[in-house]
């Protein structure tokens, strides 16, 4: 890779991370036990050109970036999920777009077993709530936003084909 291109790169992930930043702490629906947002969108486009690693990456900084933004303290549970889900991401989008198979596994994993399964474990940490508790709570979460991912990545897939940002 070269100079110009690293450059490109680094850019280009730097501006994602902040579009990240901005949709999950700002332009979300927040609750104190679950959180309504697009902030999987540029994590999502990151991993569809750059690949798994990268993608992880990009989603560890905009937690760290966000947690240090405030208002929420920060809990190393959630930064490895994010870091977990820039990886599935990665692994399941990057030279597969645009495949709905690919779409669907990747945000099923990303929703069910990682924000409806881990993030409740790290909830349930921090507040000191029962696990079943905070599941029946996060479970509607979850019914939103996985078909939510599905549609919102398959577009995203097929406009950054189109217009040959991947």
């Amino acid at each position: 890779m070269g100079r110009k291109s690293t450059i490109i790169k680094i850019t280009t992930i730097g501006l994602l991370v902040a579009l990240e930043i901005i949709l999950t702490r700002y332009l979300s629906i927040q609750t104190p036990i679950l959180r309504i947002s697009f902030g999987f969108i540029p994590i999502a486009l990151v991993a569809m050109k750059y690949g798994w690693l990268s993608a992880g990456l990009a989603a560890v900084m905009a937690d760290l970036i966000g947690v240090w933004l405030g208002p929420f303290p920060f809990f190393p549970g959630f930064t490895l999920t994010a870091f977990l889900a820039g990886c599935v991401y990665g692994i399941f989008l990057h030279k597969n777009p645009g495949k709905l198979l690919n779409i669907i596994i990747a945000a099923a994993i990303v929703t069910i077993v990682l924000n409806l399964g881990l993030d409740t474990i790290w909830l349930m940490i921090i507040q000191e709530v029962p696990f079943t508790q905070l599941f029946w709570v996060r479970i509607w979460r979850t019914a939103v936003m996985l078909p939510l991912q599905i549609v919102c990545i398959l577009i995203l897939s097929r406009v950054a084909k189109y217009t040959k940002l991947i």
